[in-house]
């Protein structure tokens, strides 16, 4: 569906659950959050009749987010029934990766086409202090198990913090050398728990290209990373930008909350409730949402954080 500057609005990420079994500085409180009652949740069904008038609108990637999706109950048989859906081209995951040893194969059979594993840092103690209460290993299992299961892509989100990981940066470029891995790198976002971080935190993309000067451009760009490859590498690595270089001229997405609140833009709280509506009036509220959805967000830097009115676990990766 075309919003009303032009933008085809074809992505769709669903938040499955604000729950998560880490607790990461920049996305969630360290005490974590109140489980809300089944009766303030989207259901399964009311999911699925979402993703079917979505499509109905023209949307063809769905990316399935939390919190953390794994730690949902049923979430495979969800993820089957949305990669079901006729018109859905694409169904991804973005995830932790520390239960991915035990999901990945189930997963892939059950139509999803690519996972995203967050990770940080590959130090075990810093993984540990970021995520304040994570194991590495399972992080690192996750995405061997991401290949065994037959995942041909497999993606990397590392969030650049300074004086934290960006000291990390060669070492992550490396690892797309001998596997076809894609690291993204992604600006720290002052948006809900990120927004304690000082400006000393900020570490602009930039800093990846200046880190590792041997990454060439492969000018273009996979949704909202610009690409880049080091010679004779098997993988890519990713550059998002959203506080350095504004790209709301190329959005196409469209966001569902796990307590069913549609948001058109992550930036700001304007929400609309989708809950409790059958898949017609689903919609027209999704048609009314990407009408609605803002030509440009807000400015967005230390001292003009996000309005999205959320921490990002209770919108959705």
């Amino acid at each position: 569906m075309i919003d009303n500057y032009g933008r085809n609005i074809n992505y769709m990420r669903i938040s499955v659950t604000e729950l998560c079994n880490l607790r990461c500085r920049y996305c969630m409180p360290e005490e974590g959050i109140q489980k809300r009652g089944h009766e303030e949740m989207m259901t399964a069904e009311e999911t699925i009749d979402a993703a079917k008038a979505a499509v109905s609108l023209g949307i063809n990637k769905i990316r399935i987010t939390g919190g953390e999706p794994l730690v949902k109950r049923g979430i495979v048989r969800l993820c089957r029934e949305i990669a079901q859906i006729n018109g859905i081209e694409e169904l991804c995951m973005t995830t932790n990766g520390t239960l991915l040893r035990t999901y990945a194969k189930e997963l892939k059979g059950a139509g999803v086409n690519r996972v995203n594993i967050s990770l940080d840092t590959l130090n075990t103690e810093k993984y540990k202090d970021i995520t304040r209460m994570g194991n590495l290993q399972e992080a690192l299992d996750g995405i061997e198990a991401s290949f065994e299961a037959g995942f041909d892509k497999v993606k990397i989100n590392v969030v650049l913090m300074g004086g934290f990981n960006d000291d990390e940066i060669s070492a992550f470029v490396a690892l797309t050398m001998d596997r076809p891995l894609e690291v993204r790198f992604i600006e720290l976002m002052p948006i809900g728990g990120g927004i304690d971080f000082d400006k000393a935190r900020f570490v602009s993309c930039q800093e990846v290209l200046a880190k590792a000067p041997q990454l060439e451009s492969l000018n273009m760009s996979d949704g909202v990373a610009g690409m880049y490859r080091l010679p004779g590498a098997k993988g890519r690595v990713g550059l998002i930008r959203p506080i350095s270089c504004e790209f709301c001229h190329g959005c196409n997405k469209i966001r569902l909350t796990a307590d069913g609140m549609l948001k058109p833009c992550l930036h700001s709280d304007d929400e609309i409730s989708i809950k409790g509506s059958t898949q017609d009036e689903m919609v027209e509220i999704i048609r009314k949402a990407i009408l609605d959805k803002p030509k440009m967000r807000n400015q967005l830097d230390a001292d003009n954080p996000s309005r999205a009115g959320r921490d990002m676990n209770r919108i959705g990766g």
